[in-house]
């Protein structure tokens, strides 16, 4: 009874009614199992070493990763600006201003002392054509604040103003 195959193995299991388990064979558990949870655990690993670094240029990967170096700025005040804005009625407006310029190094300081008077007639004309009204609220300073930032570096080009920074606006 040693040489019989499992198919007559089978057939005779059939025959006494009872029912014969199978074993799963070693090529089977290797191919199907095995091989399978073998490249999900190597694919896992080499997912995590790529997101930790374990890969690729090395240095390069980790000096991106590093936040840039906090850029040393100047700030430079303006003098004070007092102007009349422009109103419909006999009610005169008035806007006390003072701005600090931000500015990147002290050349650029330089370059606005030396052009101190065209930034401040800039700043003149536009605000003498304003009315109290536009002035009003957060999105007005916010516009008041760009077009201040646009006039001074028409005015001190080829130096760049990084913003406008208001110290005192009083609007009466």
């Amino acid at each position: 009874m040693a040489d019989i195959t499992a198919d007559q193995a089978d057939a005779q299991a059939a025959a006494e009614g009872t029912v014969r388990k199978r074993r799963i064979s070693g090529k089977v558990l290797v191919l199907f199992i095995v091989l399978p949870l073998l490249l999900v655990g190597g694919l896992g690993a080499a997912g995590a070493g790529y997101f930790l670094g374990w890969f690729g240029s090395g240095g390069e990967a980790a000096e991106a990763a590093k936040p840039a170096a906090p850029r040393a700025v100047v700030f430079h005040d303006l003098p004070e600006m007092l102007v009349n804005l422009q109103s419909t009625g006999r009610q005169a407006s008035y806007l006390k201003i003072r701005v600090s310029l931000e500015l990147d190094d002290a050349e650029a300081v330089k370059r606005v002392d030396q052009v101190m008077p065209r930034v401040l007639d800039n700043f003149q004309v536009y605000l003498r054509e304003l009315r109290s009204d536009e002035l009003h609220g957060s999105a007005g300073v916010q516009r008041l604040k760009e077009e201040l930032l646009i006039r001074v570096n028409a005015a001190v080009a080829p130096a760049r103003v990084n913003d406008v920074l208001f110290k005192e606006m009083l609007l009466q």
